[in-house]
């Protein structure tokens, strides 16, 4: 039952980035130029979604397993730090360059968009070469390879 669940919570998401038109990097470039031709549609869009995530998420605080019976885990970080900052620094840079951010990319690239595809591709390479470097720098940091 969860992969199924799973699968029609992607579709639905898939569907909702299409139909607000989310996976058109040209729309989001458009809401994105605010010292151009600026297009606001967007900002109802997000704002439709902020209101039915404070909804879901209040709806879901209160619970102590989800609709499907698995546990709830809630993040419990809290403190901003230099990996957060850059992170978020990066994904806006990429999405104001691109128009696309991963959820939209990947919509865009199963539709055969060859900028959504060359976007997921520069992503996964980016995710690989995050994934080295954070192990070549464990590995740095480990007591057993300081001797």
């Amino acid at each position: 039952m969860r992969p199924l669940s799973a699968f029609a919570a992607g579709l639905l998401f898939g569907l909702g980035l299409i139909v607000s038109h989310m996976a058109d990097p040209a729309k989001v470039l458009g809401f994105l130029d605010l010292a151009g031709r600026w297009d606001p549609s967007l900002a109802f869009v997000m704002g439709g979604a902020v209101a039915v995530g404070t909804l879901a998420f209040a709806f879901a605080r209160r619970r102590t397993t989800s609709l499907l019976g698995a546990p709830m885990s809630w993040p419990t970080g809290t403190h901003i730090d230099r990996p957060l900052l850059v992170g978020s620094a990066l994904f806006g840079i990429g999405w104001g360059l691109a128009g696309f951010c991963p959820g939209p990319a990947l919509v865009a690239a199963s539709s055969g968009q060859p900028r959504g595809i060359l976007f997921v591709a520069a992503m996964l390479a980016g995710m690989a070469l995050h994934g080295l470097f954070a192990r070549h720098r464990a590995a740095r940091t480990t007591p057993a390879s300081r001797t």
